[in-house]
């Protein structure tokens, strides 16, 4: 039986949890706060899951020493600023040459790296290596949790690696398909975040559908710039973790991206906006590093800059989303 750890006991890491060991998986659920566990152990519920509930044969742990030890994969579920402090807390623990998978969207703002190469460069630290696979796509929790049709891309330079990921995930409600893009299936996971702040704020103001549409399409057209000058392959942005991510986080009442955006449309902070939501809203975690990125590889990105401007004071929503609408004219 395949043995697989989840790092994280948040609304993705669970319901991938659920999934795995639905499906025949053993599975054990680590995270670094006991009371989360002890509820979800006792209740085989997740607060943010309604109507889910978890196979009673699931394990959970504090201890993350006992989370690495025996699996064939390593799943890590943490929101993307946790990523490196996990990655640094497991390494001593992990088995050289493990499987990993990472499915936490972002990019860090101080070094620039994706959460893939983050979790390489805490192994490197502690003199390890590992395969890593990032499971990036159109994916919310609230429907895989509820087995609803859903498609998804493991993606990694290690073909067999990122095959086997897309066996031991599969099943008739979850299909995987396999991508060598690593860098621009994890680029375009963190940057349709920020994209669908956008959207919410355009929403949020009153906005339509023809603001969404334009904002989704030229969204894309960012993103895939932004890819192409770091070396990504095109194809991987009109994708499922490209395109399809894009479209499901800039229209689904699930996204809490999309809803973070309204709130602040309708004239809110970035601060009172992610209180409001509730939960880990990674776009604006992801921004700084957008706008960091844009700069280094020299690329045109007005929609993640106006959306800058918005969160730090510096314009109005309704004026930056005008002055979009106002720039020089130039062929599409």
């Amino acid at each position: 039986m395949t043995k697989i750890a989840v790092f994280g006991a948040g609304t993705w890491g669970i319901a991938l949890a659920r999934l795995l060991a639905a499906n025949g998986r053993d599975v054990t659920v680590w995270s670094a706060i006991p009371a989360e566990l002890k509820s979800l152990a006792e209740t085989r519920r997740h607060p943010n899951l309604p109507g889910m509930e978890l196979p009673a044969g699931m394990h959970y742990t504090a201890d993350i020493a006992e989370a690495c030890t025996g699996r064939d994969i390593l799943l890590f579920a943490v929101p993307s600023p946790f990523v490196r402090a996990t990655a640094k807390k497991a390494a001593p623990h992990i088995a050289e040459g493990q499987i990993i998978v990472d499915v936490a969207k972002g990019v860090e703002d101080k070094t620039l790296m994706t959460m893939s190469e983050i979790i390489e460069d805490e192994l490197a630290k502690a003199h390890r290596t590992a395969r890593v696979v990032a499971l990036s796509g159109p994916t919310h929790a609230e429907e895989v949790a509820r087995d609803m049709p859903t498609l998804i891309v493991a993606a990694s330079n290690d073909a067999d690696a990122a095959k086997t990921v897309q066996k031991v995930f599969n099943t008739p409600n979850f299909r995987v398909y396999t991508n060598a893009d690593r860098r621009g299936t994890e680029l375009g996971g963190a940057i349709k975040n920020v994209i669908a702040l956008a959207v919410g704020i355009a929403l949020g103001l009153g906005y339509g559908d023809n603001a969404k549409a334009a904002l989704i399409t030229r969204g894309s057209a960012e993103l895939t710039r932004l890819g192409l000058a770091m070396g990504c392959r095109p194809e991987t942005f009109a994708g499922l973790s490209g395109m399809g991510d894009l479209i499901v986080t800039c229209t689904s009442m699930h996204s809490r991206n999309l809803h973070a955006g309204m709130l602040i449309g309708r004239g809110m902070d970035a601060a009172d906006a992610k209180k409001e939501v509730g939960q880990v809203v990674e776009g604006i975690n992801a921004l700084p590093a957008a706008c960091r990125l844009a700069a280094r590889y020299k690329v045109e990105m007005p929609i993640v800059q106006a959306v800058a401007a918005i969160l730090d004071g510096k314009m109005a929503a309704r004026d930056a989303l005008n002055a979009l609408m106002t720039r020089d004219l130039k062929q599409e």
